[in-house]
Formats: C-alpha cells, sequence, structure tokens
C-alpha cells in the first residue's frame, strides 16, 4: 500500500539478534523484551511495526505497552485453536514436541495466557486469510494509522 513498514516475526528475530534464546519462561520474556525494543527504535524512525509474535505472558505484552507509551500501540490477538495450529504447522515444530525434540512448547507443554482486553482479534480458524488482512487495515484505518484505500492501492500513513 506504499507504507514504509515492517514485519518483526519469530523467523527474522530468533535466527539472529534472538538466536541464544530458548522456550524457558525467562527466554521468552527476554525474547519479547528485545523485540519491544525493536520495535520502538524503527517505530522513532517511522516506520510502522508489525511485532507478530506468540508472547504467551501477560506481563510481556504489558511490558511492550508500556515501552511504546509514546507511539500508537495495538494489542491484535490472532485466535486460533492448538489443534488448528498443528494442522497448518509447515515448519513440523508441534509434531516435533509432541515426540519430546521440543519442550515448552506454547500451547502444549508450556502455558498462554490469553489476552484479556485486546484492542483487535482476529479468529484465523472462522475467517479466510484475505478477511483476516482487511480486518486489520480495516482496524488500522478507524484507528487512524493509516488513511483510506486509495484506487491505486496505495494508502497513507500517519500517527493519531
Amino acid at each position: 500500500m506504499g507504507i514504509r513498514s515492517y514485519v518483526l516475526d519469530g523467523d527474522n528475530i530468533r535466527c539472529g539478534l534472538n538466536s541464544d534464546l530458548g522456550l524457558s519462561p525467562k527466554d521468552r520474556k527476554e525474547n519479547i523484551r528485545r523485540i519491544a525494543e525493536v520495535a520502538k527504535l524503527m517505530a522513532d524512525s517511522g516506520i510502522l511495526v508489525f511485532a507478530a509474535f506468540i508472547a504467551p505472558y501477560r506481563d510481556s505484552r504489558l511490558f511492550a505497552r508500556e515501552l511504546m507509551a509514546n507511539h500508537p500501540f495495538y494489542e491484535c490477538f490472532v485466535k486460533c485453536p492448538v489443534d488448528q495450529c498443528e494442522k497448518r504447522d509447515p515448519k513440523g515444530l508441534y509434531k516435533k514436541a509432541r515426540k519430546g525434540g521440543i519442550t515448552n512448547m506454547t500451547g502444549l507443554t508450556a502455558p498462554y495466557e490469553e489476552p484479556e482486553k485486546p484492542e483487535l482479534i482476529v479468529d484465523t480458524n472462522l475467517l479466510p486469510l484475505d478477511q483476516c488482512v482487511d480486518r486489520l487495515i480495516d482496524f488500522l484505518v478507524v484507528s487512524k494509522i493509516i488513511f483510506s484505500r486509495a484506487p491505486n492501492g496505495n494508502a497513507r500513513f500517519g500517527s493519531r
């Protein structure tokens, strides 16, 4: 849509910046702390940042929210039952975890604390991908993070 944006996700962070972290509760909290700090730096430079991570603990999500106090911050709960996550698992992580190859797997052998009041819930079990994306874009327009879709597909980006 012509907006300077970036998606931070587990693949592009865990293979570099956070390659020294595992899945223990302590490491998961540090993972989210580092991600939040990177997201803040990117937001400071005017980039629209999507931090797409499994953040299983409410206190880690609260830390990120507080760190971003001077920036627009919205928690989006991408909701999906564990059995569906397993069916969609392209890397075979759930299968590996079920065989004991991965410990502290969220939803299986480690907890996930659902968000209590996310600004947006996208239930990927109920909606196809294109409708999930549309819900997110519509939310960003309503929240005045991006401004209306232009006929050419581009959008303007700003802050509230």
